[in-house]
């Protein structure tokens, strides 16, 4: 404006027509650097700057403060506010002005690619989640407790009358909570396998985590919802009464024969799905350790059901309680291994990252991602929330690349900022989580995790030993975790209770609480890859062509790959994922014939250069 000797009215009236209601003052905000375009309007307003002054198209875009911003108003015809959402980071700014069909190309694209991921497991999942149908047991979680008393509710039938208000409905859709007697019998079961003691009388044969026993509440709850839905809603369930549930039906072999086979018209094929909840109907039977074995009073509530439960059947396990569950036990084993020669998978962990995993350096080439977080950081000084997100998004991606834990383990770490007293070893042991802490004999950032808040904490790798690494002063990373934790992590608390963890939640005024759990973890790990990680063509953002929305486990598939092309060992690629060469050649390293022979190759190809 100096060197062409406009003033900001000047400029406001040779850019704004006849008609239009651009406000003078906006443009004068923009120029005194109190706001920043945001909307497709106010940037066909820099474009008319641009030509008039004879600048590069996108001269001005590529100064705003907030790179990754994305664009308000683009016409999106019916598409919901929430999709709206999803989708405007992923649009070109000239969307609106492209014609239909590739405007119709680019939405495809984006939902199709970015927000559902595109494997055929991810389009199952994104149909599958439509139609809910799960029991909630919304009361009961993670006991923990040292004593595991026999409940009086199983020996009594005390909520009879409590259910009675369930008689005669079905689920039609949606998921609804328990009856009570039925959460009852859950909450008995978990209380009797994640106690430190069981009851007087009582024996089982191993113990539940807190993981797992969240986990087998979902899966019997998805099981006893199945049974539940209506046979003529979407779910085609079995549209067994509420007030009929009770565990007392899982000692019938029709009433899995029915939800295997259920399961496998609704994804077309079995899956290890079948196999482990045949495992678990195994070990709720097992002579003298399984629950139900040791529950004969569940017999009481069932009733008879039209093909899949006969009235002799009942009559039958009355006489002979422990004959009924042999007999169930044999027909679980066999089913179990009819399900083990036909099952596929469903799921492969592989697909989402496989342009990865065909790299020549597998890390290098997802580290392109942190790098691109840095490249479209915004502005700290004008937009802290959004700066302290990118930030975050950039460390979970590079202590997950350094570390190789579990999602868990990486949730849930701590951090003890520089200057204060870390938590104690036996204190992390108790609460089988680690910690970040600032070392100062070796003068660099910890990370310290007992070996009991692993998965795998009886593995060879561990031998009872915590897990210990110094992260190196690479890349900046010390730099963005010190700003992290003196700045960027209290921005996104906003004042709300400090859960302890490294990685906080953006605190809104709808929020709970700042931790984050499995799911929020996922998501959170998953958005950052929609954004930053897949090439978008339409758009020239994201740093890998070809990679798909993924998780933070992938993660580990990755270092072990990485090693693997790099040494060929099996063990060497094991110690980065804090596992066993057996599990890495079993799950994790994905080491193709044709890695092996270049990796030999070019051992021997050494003698030839030589000469």
């Amino acid at each position: 404006m100096r060197r062409f000797g406009d003033s900001y009215w000047q400029l406001y009236r040779a850019i704004i027509r006849l008609g239009e209601n651009f406000d003078h003052k906006t443009l004068l905000s923009w120029i005194q650097g109190e706001r920043a375009p945001r909307s497709i309007a106010s940037f066909e307003i820099l474009a008319r700057i641009e030509r008039r002054y004879r600048l590069a198209e996108g001269y001005f875009k590529a100064k705003l403060p907030h790179q990754s911003r994305s664009l308000n108003g683009h016409d999106l015809g019916d598409i919901s506010p929430a999709e709206r959402r999803r989708l405007a980071w992923h649009l070109p700014d000239d969307f609106g002005s492209l014609p239909f069909s590739k405007r119709e190309e680019i939405i495809d694209w984006v939902r199709r690619v970015i927000i559902s991921g595109s494997t055929d497991y991810r389009r199952y999942q994104a149909a599958a989640s439509k139609q809910r149908y799960a029991i909630r047991f919304p009361g009961i979680t993670y006991g923990g407790g040292s004593l595991s008393p026999r409940s009086p509710v199983l020996s009594s039938g005390a909520s009879r009358s409590a259910d009675e208000t369930f008689e005669g409905q079905d689920l039609l859709s949606g998921v609804v909570d328990a009856p009570p007697r039925l959460a009852m019998e859950m909450a008995e079961l978990i209380r009797f396998k994640t106690s430190t003691l069981t009851a007087i009388g009582f024996q089982r044969n191993g113990v539940w985590g807190e993981e797992t026993a969240s986990q087998k509440i979902e899966h019997l709850g998805l099981m006893f919802g199945a049974l539940a839905a209506s046979p003529a809603g979407i779910v085609k369930g079995r549209g067994v009464p509420l007030s009929q549930l009770t565990f007392g039906l899982l000692i019938f072999p029709g009433v899995w024969d029915w939800y295997l086979q259920w399961r496998e018209q609704r994804r077309g094929f079995y899956t290890k799905w079948e196999e482990d909840m045949l495992m678990v109907a195994q070990a709720l039977t097992r002579a003298e350790v399984g629950w139900i074995r040791q529950h004969p009073e569940l017999l009481r509530n069932v009733r008879p059901i039209e093909g899949l439960i006969a009235a002799e059947e009942i009559e039958f396990a009355s006489r002979d309680w422990h004959g009924a569950c042999d007999a169930f036990h044999r027909h679980a084993a066999n089913r179990s291994k009819e399900v083990q020669r036909v099952m596929r998978v469903h799921r492969d962990p592989f697909e989402p990252i496989m342009v990865i995993l065909e790299a020549d350096s597998p890390l290098a080439e997802y580290r392109k991602i942190t790098d691109e977080i840095l490249k479209r950081m915004p502005d700290e000084h004008l937009y802290p929330r959004p700066a302290a997100a990118a930030v975050r998004s950039f460390l979970m991606l590079r202590l997950g690349l350094h570390l190789g834990l579990r999602q868990k383990n990486l949730r849930q770490l701590r951090v003890c900022p520089r200057g204060h007293f870390p938590t104690a070893e036996r204190r992390l042991e108790d609460m089988k989580c680690g910690e970040l802490r600032w070392s100062d004999r070796e003068r660099g950032w910890e990370v310290l995790i007992p070996s009991v808040a692993f998965k795998n904490s009886g593995s060879s790798f561990f031998g009872q030993k915590p897990f210990r690494l110094i992260l190196p002063d690479l890349l900046d990373l010390y730099k963005y975790l010190d700003a992290y934790i003196d700045r960027h992590r209290g921005v996104l608390l906003a004042g709300s209770k400090d859960p302890g963890t490294l990685f906080v939640k953006t605190v809104k005024t709808t929020s709970i609480e700042a931790a984050y759990d499995s799911a929020t973890f996922y998501e959170a790990w998953r958005t950052v890859i929609q954004r930053y990680g897949i090439y978008n063509p339409y758009t020239g953002r994201g740093a890998i062509k070809g990679l798909l929305p993924h998780g933070p486990h992938n993660v580990r598939d990755i270092l072990a790959t990485h090693i693997l092309k790099q040494t060929g060992s099996y063990e060497q690629a094991s110690y980065a994922i804090q596992d066993t060469p057996d599990v890495v050649q079993q799950h994790y390293g994905r080491f193709l014939p044709q890695d092996k022979a270049a990796l030999a190759a070019k051992i021997l190809n050494q003698v030839w250069e030589a000469a």
